[in-house]
């Protein structure tokens, strides 16, 4: 029998130009194969969550971002003994130019609309309750 485990995971809605960043999973990935994700990843043991979701995202996408605010926290099992405490970040890249790491097939900046039809449902579900959609709006040029 396996000891009940809580990881700490970070996430980014990282936005430019009323888009945003979505990742695709390595088609040979052990948990979720080719499926579309937001930015993000563990808590190493003394990293604050700035700085591990800093640092995650430019392993995964050789992207330098600037970290704003959190959007919104959750938590969710994975098995029955492992709990995932998730924080997920309002981001800005510093540069635009994504290079992926090994971990990820692609890579898209994408609208609120092709967000909608990438990421899975339980991700939609998150960002529809937290009202995210709106940091994709147009901004009214003055």
């Amino acid at each position: 029998m396996s000891i009940p485990t809580i990881v700490v995971a970070v996430k980014a809605v990282i936005v430019q130009n009323d888009q945003m960043l979505v990742i695709k999973r390595a088609t040979d990935d052990e948990v979720h194969p080719g499926t579309w994700e937001l930015v993000g990843g563990k808590l190493d043991f003394g990293e604050t969550l700035e700085r591990a979701l800093e640092r995650e995202v430019f392993e995964e996408t050789d992207l330098r971002v600037t970290v704003q605010h959190l959007l919104y926290a959750t938590t969710f099992l994975t098995d029955p003994n492992r709990q995932v405490v998730l924080m997920t970040y309002l981001a800005h890249p510093i540069a635009t130019i994504v290079t992926l790491s090994e971990e990820h097939s692609d890579a898209r900046w994408v609208t609120a609309n092709e967000a909608r039809q990438l990421l899975p449902q339980p991700i939609l579900d998150d960002l529809d309750s937290h009202d995210i959609w709106s940091l994709l709006q147009p901004k009214p040029i003055h």
